[in-house]
């Protein structure tokens, strides 16, 4: 007390008191800001904000100046009114005490928080393109697309996880819109570049889709939106990773999320399948490299010759600043990923010496943090030139002191370019001719993630309607057929609009009436453990015992513990007049977490071992298994689903209007089969 408090008002001299007496000026803990208190000691009534008009503006900035002036002098200030100063910094007027309960007035054209019924960790981020964020072309940077893309997915994983989260990875990125396309207009035409330029607006939209021990899934939609014209065209959509952590740094386990309309229903239930797709991809990429020749062959390409790997190579330092780091203090995620596209985008010009565009982002792998001070060594180097693209790899070192010897490896990723010409149509590129030793093992994984890539486009992207109902099976896409395959039970099973067609004692049967497809479905309580049905429906070369369709079945190839194929003949005559047959992979899942229930899910594949057979009439399956609920540790719901496919649709639409009841007749020789054997199972498992 007694010491002196300048309070300043913009330009203007300040007003000195004595900091306990009764000056012309105080602060106080009325309903205003700022109060002008005479020297009767009574306040001057305030202007309402209707009247006040950029006044109300200068007061509301006051508590900021008034704080900060009490900070620099070193004055005790009372917690009350610290409290109102901070409460101004955000942008309320109103004091540390009650209020009238009152409406909340929402401000026009404010973006509304997530209602109470709405998912409770979607984040809407929408950001209007200025010039700071374009890149050479006046175009949006992707490097700048890649902070918001981050800082949104951070925000939604937070709200859930109720604590600080670290991003763990990125999964594969798909620029379906040209967000980096240079373009030089011809004489006398306006602008006509492709990309999202300056004066639009990037929305972005993430939520958390699944919430596992530790970790979750949060999944970013991102589009642009051009004022003027009014058109909203997608940009990309990701997927990734984030890690809840305590403020030790020890990781928190996290509260399961309840996912509530369809579309978080699906993805909440695959989310599990590209989980266990990422934890394999190492895998998958080491099996095809051991599966492929040793012995690398340059692509042969008229009139150009290879440009050495070595004369692509960069390598850059950042010092990581205050201004690069995240709210927990370590250097944020989404710089280090736009400096990583930065020294990529680099590395590709240096080979086509024009402006590439970046067209696919492979997953970024945060294998540790960094911090305020340290230094980042980005070093990037074009691996292998296909003909209209080219890979680059890009990795991040860290180290904390110039005379550090050691670095650690933190973050690395792949990136695909393009090099556009003016009608937008992919340029021919120059080879590459890769160093010795590493530089040939980049080459050779370079062209593997290549095939991988293409496999899972063509494979798990695309819509099931655009491909054809039996995919082509080899070892190097295993991985995603088997997502596939469970993934479309998966989203079959998550649709809303089952509807109830027939009930014939504990059978029930639904139908789901869509553009393209009917489905159907056909399930019943069992008293038999879910897992022991699990075990026992899993097994093809047993289904003829209760499925009067089914002739035989031969397991063909045991691709792992949870994927099989089978050669399937079936009892049902074809239009041919022939057996059907059927080569089928079966994809076996158990529960993830509480509630998911145990898949078996069948997809048609070909195989070069089993061509079709003049003596069968080869069918095929587009989506089809079982979903087993375990009710309690005895019963379980066993429910059989089936997309049917044109030349099982006149069969299915029998049953389903009456005329045949062969469903219901099958599914109680099923649950006749259940029963039969679940003892015998419990004896063979104790004999394993």
């Amino acid at each position: 007390m007694g010491r002196d408090v300048s309070v300043g008002h913009g330009g203007q001299g300040a007003t000195t008191r004595r900091a306990g007496g009764c000056g012309r000026r105080r602060l106080c803990g009325t309903h205003h800001a700022r109060c002008l208190v005479p020297a009767g000691g009574q306040p001057r009534p305030s202007r309402t904000p209707s009247s006040a008009g950029p006044a109300v503006t200068r007061a509301a900035l006051l508590p900021s100046r008034c704080l900060l002036k009490m900070v620099k002098e070193n004055i005790v200030v009372p917690e009350e009114i610290l409290s109102f100063c901070c409460n101004g910094l955000q942008g309320s007027t109103s004091p540390p005490c009650a209020q009238e309960p009152r409406e909340r007035e929402e401000a026009p054209g404010a973006m509304a928080s997530p209602s109470p019924t709405g998912n409770p960790t979607e984040v809407q981020m929408s950001q209007l393109v200025l010039p700071c964020h374009t890149n050479h072309c006046g175009e949006l940077s992707t490097g700048q697309l890649l902070k918001w893309i981050d800082t949104a997915a951070c925000l939604s994983a937070e709200r859930h996880a109720g604590c600080p989260c670290v991003t763990a990875s990125m999964d594969d990125i798909y620029f379906e819109h040209t967000i980096s396309q240079p373009y030089i207009n011809p004489p006398g035409q306006r602008d006509g570049r492709n990309g999202v330029c300056v004066g639009q607006v990037v929305n972005i939209k993430a939520k958390v889709n699944r919430a596992f021990n530790s970790s979750m899934e949060v999944g970013i939609q991102v589009s642009y939106e051009d004022l003027c014209s009014g058109k909203h065209c997608s940009i990309c959509k990701a997927y990734a990773t984030f890690v809840a952590q305590a403020p030790s740094g020890s990781k928190v386990k996290l509260k399961p999320l309840t996912p509530q309309t369809e579309e978080e229903k699906i993805e909440h239930s695959i989310a599990a399948e590209r989980r266990r797709m990422r934890l394999v991809h190492k895998d998958t990429l080491k099996d095809l490299l051991t599966r492929s020749p040793r012995e690398t062959e340059l692509e042969t390409r008229d009139g150009s010759a290879a440009v050495p790997a070595e004369k692509t190579r960069v390598e850059s330092v950042e010092l990581v600043l205050p201004p690069h780091a995240n709210h927990q203090g370590n250097t944020f995620g989404g710089q280090i990923m736009a400096w990583m596209e930065n020294v990529a985008t680099i590395a590709a010009s240096r080979l086509c010496h024009a402006h590439p565009t970046l067209r696919a982002i492979e997953m970024f792998h945060f294998r540790g943090p960094s911090q305020v001070g340290d230094r980042l060594v980005l070093k990037a180097i074009v691996n292998n030139a296909f003909k209209n693209s080219m890979e680059v790899g890009v990795c991040a070192e860290a180290y904390g002191q110039e005379m550090s010897v050691s670095r650690r490896h933190i973050n690395s990723a792949f990136m695909t370019f393009v090099v556009l010409d003016q009608e937008g149509r992919p340029r021919t590129l120059p080879m590459v001719a890769p160093e010795p030793g590493d530089g040939v093992r980049r080459y050779r994984e370079a062209s593997a993630r290549k095939k991988i890539r293409l496999d899972r486009k063509y494979v798990v992207s695309c819509k099931q309607t655009e491909v054809p109902l039996s995919v082509p099976w080899d070892q190097s896409n295993k991985v995603y057929l088997s997502y596939n395959n469970v993934s479309a039970l998966k989203t079959l099973v998550a649709k809303a609009n089952w509807a109830l067609a027939r009930e014939k004692e504990k059978v029930r049967m639904y139908t789901l009436e869509e553009d393209k497809f009917l489905s159907f479905r056909i399930e019943m309580s069992v008293r038999i453990a879910a897992g022991r049905a699990f075990s026992l429906l899993s097994d093809l070369r047993r289904r003829h015992e209760w499925d009067s369709h089914y002739a035989s079945a031969e397991l063909v190839q045991q691709v792992d513990d949870d994927d099989m194929i089978y050669h399937v003949v079936s009892q049902t005559l074809s239009h041919e007049n022939k057996p059907q047959d059927f080569v089928i992979l079966a994809s076996r899942r158990k529960p993830c977490s509480k509630g998911d229930p145990y898949v078996v899910a069948f997809r048609s594949v070909t195989l070069p071992t089993h061509p079709a057979s003049a003596s069968f009439t080869r069918g095929e399956t587009l989506c089809s298994g079982f979903c087993i609920w375990p009710e309690s540790e005895e019963t379980s719901k066993v429910a059989y689903y089936n997309q049917a496919t044109p030349g099982y649709l006149n069969y299915v639409t029998t049953n389903v209007a009456g005329l045949s009841s062969n469903f219901c007749a099958t599914f109680e020789a099923c649950e006749k089969f259940l029963l039969k054997n679940k003892e015998d199972l419990i004896v063979r498992l104790q004999d394993l």
